[in-house]
Formats: C-alpha cells, sequence, structure tokens
C-alpha cells in the first residue's frame, strides 16, 4: 500500500512538472528570443504572414522555434529603453492607470467586504447578490452605460473614464467578504468591550488578518488591469495617453524589437508575483475561491 503511494505521488508530481514546463515554455521563448538579432528572427519566424505565399512555392513552411540564439545582443532593449521613448510613456502611462485602480479598488472593496461580511442590515444578502450579478456580466455588457456616464460626467477621453469603474469593480468586493467569512466574529466583539467602533475595528482588526488577501487581490488586479485592451482603447482616443497594452497590441516591424517589448511588458507581473507568491497562494486558499 505504501509503494502504491509512493508511485502515484511521484506520478503526480511528474505530471504537475510537465505541466509546470509547459506553462513555462511561452516566456522562456519570449525571453531567449528577445536576445537574437532581427536577422536571425526573421529566418525563425519570416514564414507567419505569408504561409499561403510561401505554400504555393512548395518551400518549406514551417516556423523554427529555437530555444538559443546564435549571437546574444542586447541592442532591442537600447532601442525600446533609450532611443524610444514612446516605448517608456506608455510604459507610465499604464502605471498610471494600474496604480489608482488597485488602490482605489482594494479600499472600496475591503471597507464593502467587512460589511457584507461581519455587519447585520437590511437588504444585506439581497445587496451582495446585485454585487455578484455586476461581476458576472462581461465587459462589453456594461460598455455602453459606461460610456454614457463617463460622458456626462466629462471624463471621456481621459484616464478617469478608465480608472472610476475600475475603482468600484465587484471583484475586490466578493473575493474579500470570502476572506473575511473566516475570521471568528469574538474579535470584534472583544474590540467592542474595549470600545472600538467600527471604523478602529476595520482598520485595527479586520485588515492586519486579511494581509494575505488584500496581497492576493492585488496581483490579480494588477495582472487583470495591466493587460486590459478594450477600456483604453474605447474611453482614450489619443494612442499617447493609451497604456502599453494598446502599443503592444499594435505593434509590428521588427522582430527582435517585438520580442523584447513582449519581454519588457512581462516583467512587472511576473516579479508582482514572486514577490508575493506566498501572500498570493496563501490568499486565493483562504478566500475559498478555486481556479
Amino acid at each position: 500500500m505504501r509503494v502504491m503511494t509512493t508511485i502515484h505521488k511521484s506520478l503526480l508530481t511528474l505530471l504537475l512538472g510537465l505541466i509546470g514546463l509547459l506553462l513555462l515554455f511561452p516566456i522562456v521563448i519570449t525571453f531567449t528570443n528577445s536576445l537574437m538579432t532581427g536577422g536571425e528572427l526573421l529566418i525563425n519566424y519570416g514564414t507567419i504572414g505569408k504561409l499561403t505565399e510561401v505554400t504555393a512555392t512548395g518551400a518549406d513552411t514551417f516556423v523554427n522555434l529555437k530555444w538559443l540564439p546564435d549571437k546574444v545582443t542586447l541592442a532591442q532593449y537600447g532601442e525600446l529603453l533609450v532611443y524610444s521613448p514612446n516605448y517608456l510613456l506608455l510604459f507610465w502611462n499604464s502605471a498610471g492607470l494600474v496604480v489608482p485602480i488597485i488602490l482605489g479598488q482594494t479600499a472600496v472593496a475591503a471597507m464593502a467586504a467587512y460589511a457584507f461580511a461581519k455587519l447585520s442590515f437590511r437588504g444585506r444578502d439581497s445587496l451582495f447578490l446585485v454585487y455578484l450579478l455586476t461581476m458576472l456580466m462581461p465587459f462589453q455588457v456594461t460598455l455602453v452605460p459606461n460610456y454614457i456616464m463617463a460622458d456626462k460626467l466629462g471624463l471621456l477621453h481621459t484616464s478617469g473614464a478608465v480608472i472610476l469603474p475600475g475603482i468600484f469593480a465587484a471583484f475586490g468586493v466578493f473575493m474579500l467578504r470570502q476572506f473575511m467569512l473566516h475570521i471568528p466574529y469574538a474579535y470584534i466583539e472583544a474590540a467592542k468591550m474595549d470600545g472600538a467602533g467600527h471604523l478602529r475595528i476595520f482598520l485595527t482588526v479586520i485588515v492586519p488578518m486579511v494581509k494575505p488577501g488584500l496581497a492576493a487581490l492585488v496581483v490579480l488586479l494588477f495582472v487583470d488591469y495591466w493587460n486590459m485592451v478594450e477600456q483604453p482603447l474605447i474611453f482614450i482616443d489619443d494612442p499617447f495617453k493609451q497604456p502599453l497594452s494598446v502599443f503592444l497590441s499594435r505593434l509590428s516591424g521588427e522582430w527582435d524589437t517585438v520580442f523584447a517589448a513582449s519581454m519588457l511588458y512581462m516583467a512587472p507581473m511576473v516579479l508582482l508575483f514572486l514577490y508575493a507568491e506566498t501572500y498570493f497562494i496563501e490568499g486565493v486558499q483562504l478566500s475559498g475561491i478555486k481556479g
């Protein structure tokens, strides 16, 4: 029996390892290809977009995926970071959109989640159901109302048209409420006996206990809004005010620049996840959310 258990664990570990390698494959390929010269990348991927023409001539139509470059170069990174000011401008545009959304939604969601999880008031469950319904709606359903509201408020074609809907999104409320449900009510009762009000209870009791949940929420929000394309594309018409995600969706030209830009775009998400990995895993587990 013990031997079968060991074999089962070994096979499961092997399977999970293979899945992990498969998921890492695009990141590794992007990184190694970002170190190749433009000529080498053209040889490897030059047939993409021309498959019909190449097939008609009877030539090889396979794309050559190479792990290691023949010649390592960082010229494309210098082109993006030094000689191409538009890339850094749009990078800071992305930061200017994502950071306020994360800070705002985290604050609003934490307070709303505390009310839904620990306060008793008439219509609480019905109101929370409305929150869930708005969370289940895809972006396309709320696009027209958000566009009209942004126009009425004079925010259309500004960053506020993207930031405000992001701050008041429902996902953070749902996630933190699930996390706060695990906090025993005895802590709140003890704080009330010491004369603490709801604000003090929230700041000194609830917030310190939900730090893993807050960290998990920050990571999820960063990944979601760092990759947004539809919202800024619709609400912001000035290409120099749009985020980096829109720029990458339009990027074409030299293959080495494309891979280098993709790697730089990916780096903040990878670094944030590595930094907050422990809190993220703990927060997702305790919130009851399953991927």
